[in-house]
This record gives C-alpha cells, sequence and structure tokens, in this order.
C-alpha cells in the first residue's frame, strides 16, 4: 500500500490543491451571497428565490465534492511515508484548522438552511465579519504547511 501512495504522491498533492482552490472559493463565496441575501431581500421575494438557488447549487456543487475530495486526497498525502514529520508541531496547526474549516463549512450549511426556512436571524454585518473567519485558518494552514514551525 505505501508503494502506491509514494507513486501517486504527485498526483494526490495536484488534485488534493485543486480541491482546496475549489472549496476556499465557495468558502469565501457563499458567505458574501448571505451578506446580499439578507440586505437586499425578503423572505419569499424574486431576489430570495434566486439567492437560495445560487447558495444551494453553490454548496451541492461545488463546496461539498470539493470539502470532500479536499479530505480524501489530504488524508493520501498525510498516509505517504516520510511526509510528515510528527515531530514537528506543523501538522497539530494544519489539522486543527483544517477541522476548524470543516466545521465552518457546515455552519455555512446550517445558515442555508436558516435563509431556505426563512428563519435567518444574522444580519449582513455578521456575516461579513464571520467572512474573515476562513482567511485566518487559510493563513495558519498555508504557513503551517510552507513555513513548517
Amino acid at each position: 500500500m505505501t508503494d502506491i501512495l509514494i507513486s501517486l504522491y504527485p498526483w494526490n498533492k495536484a488534485i488534493h490543491i485543486m480541491a482546496v482552490i475549489s472549496w476556499m472559493a465557495g468558502i469565501f463565496y457563499l458567505p458574501r451571497l448571505f451578506v446580499y441575501h439578507a440586505e437586499q431581500s425578503q423572505p419569499g421575494d424574486s431576489r430570495d428565490e434566486v439567492f437560495q438557488t445560487m447558495e444551494e447549487k453553490l454548496m451541492r456543487v461545488i463546496m461539498n465534492p470539493a470539502m470532500i475530495a479536499t479530505w480524501l486526497f489530504g488524508l493520501a498525502l498525510v498516509l505517504t511515508p516520510g511526509i510528515v514529520d510528527w515531530g514537528a508541531i506543523w501538522p497539530y496547526t494544519k489539522g486543527v484548522s483544517i477541522l476548524a474549516m470543516t466545521w465552518f463549512h457546515h455552519w455555512l450549511g446550517l445558515r442555508r438552511k436558516d435563509f431556505a426556512s426563512a428563519e435567518n436571524s444574522l444580519t449582513g454585518r455578521q456575516f461579513r465579519m464571520m467572512n474573515e473567519v476562513p482567511t485566518v485558518l487559510m493563513v495558519i494552514i498555508v504557513l503551517s504547511v510552507v513555513v513548517r514551525f
């Protein structure tokens, strides 16, 4: 099994990077849609329907598959012998940040369901503030992997 992971390492890494880019694009865009949804529509109006369609498709067609691929190919990288130095701090800071990013993804899914059921209670300002969470996590993840502190 380890020979297969070693031989597939460049492919796993490339697909992992593409999946991360796709996931992060959605993670950054969906809260922005929520800002406009909260500020520019009322439950049941035509804009509400358009926002709900956009949010649902972004989550179902792009974000969920990208998150799953990120996790699968990331785990394949972690299991590849010689890639992770478990004596360093960086795998743990990255791991905690990935868990937090996954939590944020699911939090966004719950907020999407709030809009769908006309129960959103957050303001555009609150969504703007929450949109900073993935940026902070991305910085920690990238520095963890590249600088390997």
